[in-house]
């Protein structure tokens, strides 16, 4: 049975083989593997304030694996790929995709076109062809911990207000690596605007709004001395 480690081991045999990524070949690969929390509970590290993004191997430089994870009600902003390819697998939880088209020059409240419940072990896969999308845990009572591939790796990607569809740029960081926390950072070019559109989420049908107004970079602690604890079992 596929362990975590052949998993990693797999995935950079599939990346290293060429500069063309087999889609259907990722997404039957993830799906081979059956969570297994003993395997990825040192990875998996939580904030009370923010979903977390964790790297878990830089792949060489081609692309990064991660685990997400969302807090209870936890979600990420409407956001877009930067022309990579995104694959997620759930290893914990429950989690909805939601997907929408890219704002056109009309700009107004961004309609959801469709979305997906991501239950245990569920995989799927975006890139900006097929859109934008936002993921939420819809759960008050439980966390979600998920498994993403990014191909090739990026470090910025657009945001947007789902009030207006109007986008701005997004400094994406590490929570932690390979299971260590990283120093607390705060990105200076984080603008008003953006700060303000990543306040806004939507979960379950009901619209909340972040009055901290907190920066738009959801892996920004902004009390790191309040990291949760949370047992993954």
């Amino acid at each position: 049975m596929l362990g975590m480690g052949d998993l990693l081991g797999e995935c950079r045999k599939v990346f290293d083989s060429g500069n063309v990524v087999d889609v259907d070949q990722v997404m039957s690969l993830l799906a081979s593997y059956t969570s297994k929390p003993e395997e990825w509970k040192k990875f998996a590290k939580f904030d009370r304030h923010k979903y977390t993004r964790n790297l878990v191997d830089e792949g060489n430089g081609k692309y990064n694996i991660m685990l997400l994870c969302w807090g209870e009600g936890m979600a990420s902003t409407i956001h877009d790929h930067s022309n990579a390819h995104c694959f997620m697998k759930n290893l914990r939880g429950h989690l909805i995709e939601r997907r929408y088209d890219f704002p056109t020059e009309e700009l107004g409240v961004m309609i959801e076109k469709g979305n997906q419940d991501l239950k245990l072990n569920q995989v799927a896969y975006i890139n900006d062809e097929l859109g934008l999308h936002r993921v939420e845990n819809p759960s008050h009572t439980n966390v979600a911990v998920s498994l993403h591939i990014y191909i090739p790796p990026f470090d910025q990607c657009h945001i947007f207000d789902p009030r207006t569809g109007k986008q701005n740029v997004s400094k994406m960081t590490f929570w932690s690596r390979y299971g260590k926390r990283i120093p607390f950072q705060i990105h200076e070019k984080t603008s008003p605007a953006a700060a303000t559109a990543a306040a806004a989420w939507t979960v379950q049908g009901e619209t909340e709004v972040n009055t901290k107004n907190e920066s738009l970079d959801n892996n920004v602690q902004h009390h790191p001395q309040q990291q949760a604890v949370v047992q993954v079992k």
